[in-house]
């Protein structure tokens, strides 16, 4: 018989004890209808937001990203076989073996993310053992809330637990998810999703050179507002183009600069040679995006150290620039395939109209844009209203109310 998460665990990572307790009772009764009785060990993986830091860190950029409060969570068992098995609650079982992991067919769903997982932990030097694991979550699939890196840090940190002796580091996680995105689901990813998810709480991310992560003391709740992720309606799943072509064409403008990535150039060196470059990649909207990095690298600079300084109005004023810089010079809130159906653009206008009216918060799109979600940051006192607000145009099952999560992908033991 397993042991539940204590008492005291629950409610440093959840803040209660009652619900969360629930969800890790029906894991453990799922796990053993579905593999018999074990000695199971329980796990947490966050999902999490950008705050500020809109498609730059594959150009060597910077991020504030944070943890959220929605999670995915698991139970999980060694099973002496050289098999992973994994049922995530309302899908179908997945088995994969160790062995054959690197001929499973690639952008073949999730069965390819954890072989490609389990080749990038073979390589990093780590060791990966059969296991059975049942999961649910929480986290917004296909919305921006990154429900992919969610489930590659709750899987790194099952096999960190359970056969690594937990020697797996938080950057070595994040390139293992990353490795499964790029070479399996052929998804040209980041780091910034990974980090976030399995650093918990908020942190700077510098990717000029590897990945530096400083922890940041942010707590929007100190600063009297919640966070509200709001889905727009519509997935992101089907816009890979739309997502590669912006670091594509950011690297097209770091190319005619004469570096590799744009972190490597200024923005001045851009401003002097801009009629050179355009003439060289007949391009602007990628010489708006180059801007957008230049700027958006200052702004999570400034970001960072009003957060430290618990200086709220230079927050929302930073938040509400960034929003406006991914609208406008990024160009993530609608996508080119189908213009008529601008969803985060509406939602966007929508929670404008009801922040100039309370003349408080600010609001951006979240993550990888195009569809999906939006953030808004609404004072305390207002947002059980914006909620009612905007649930009449989007349904208040997809609004949701969060704050930062302070605990990143870790086992809350067995």
């Amino acid at each position: 018989m397993s042991t539940m998460p204590s008492k005291e665990v629950l409610e440093r990572v959840y803040g209660e004890s009652e619900k969360s307790g629930e969800r890790f009772t029906h894991l453990s009764k799922c796990f053993a209808k579905q593999f018999g009785d074990a000695e199971v060990e329980f796990f947490t993986s966050p999902g999490r937001t950008e705050m500020i830091g809109n498609h730059t860190d594959h150009n060597g950029g910077k991020i504030v990203a944070a943890s959220i409060s929605l999670d995915t969570i698991g139970a999980a068992a060694p099973n002496g076989m050289g098999t992973i098995r994994i049922l995530s609650e309302g899908y179908d079982l997945i088995e994969v073996e160790i062995a054959g992991a690197s001929f499973v067919e690639k952008k073949s769903g999730t069965k390819a993310l954890i072989a490609g997982m389990i080749e990038a932990i073979v390589k990093s030097g780590f060791t990966v053992g059969g296991f059975d694991a049942y999961m649910t979550t929480e986290v917004i699939a296909a919305a921006g809330v990154s429900s992919s890196a969610s489930f590659e840090m709750l899987f790194c940190a099952i096999v960190n637990s359970l056969f690594n002796e937990n020697k797996m580091q938080l950057s070595d996680c994040a390139k293992i998810g990353q490795y499964a995105e790029n070479q399996f689901w052929m998804k040209s990813s980041g780091l910034m999703d990974q980090m976030a998810c399995a650093a918990g709480g908020a942190i700077l991310l510098d990717f000029s050179n590897d990945i530096k992560c400083e922890k940041i003391e942010a707590s929007f709740d100190r600063l009297g507002y919640d966070m509200v992720i709001v889905n727009t309606g519509k997935g992101h799943g089907d816009l890979s183009e739309e997502y590669s072509a912006v670091p594509s064409e950011m690297f097209q403008v770091a190319g005619a600069l004469g570096v590799k990535r744009l972190c490597e150039s200024s923005l001045d060196k851009l401003l002097e040679k801009l009629p050179e470059i355009e003439k060289k990649i007949d391009n602007d909207r990628g010489i708006l995006r180059a801007l957008h990095f230049y700027e958006e690298n200052r702004r999570v600079e400034e970001a960072a150290e009003a957060l430290k300084g618990q200086d709220s109005n230079k927050v929302l004023r930073l938040l509400e620039e960034s929003g406006n810089s991914s609208w406008k010079w990024l160009q993530n809130c609608m996508s080119k395939s189908n213009e008529k159906d601008q969803k985060v653009a509406l939602t966007l206008a929508l929670t404008e109209i009801y922040i100039k009216r309370i003349n408080d918060g600010c609001c951006r799109v979240h993550g990888g844009g195009f569809a999906g979600v939006i953030l808004a940051v609404i004072p305390k006192e207002k947002t059980a209203d914006y909620v009612a607000y905007i649930s009449a145009y989007v349904g208040k099952d997809n609004v949701y109310p969060m704050q930062i999560r302070q605990t990143g992908a870790v086992s809350l033991g067995k």
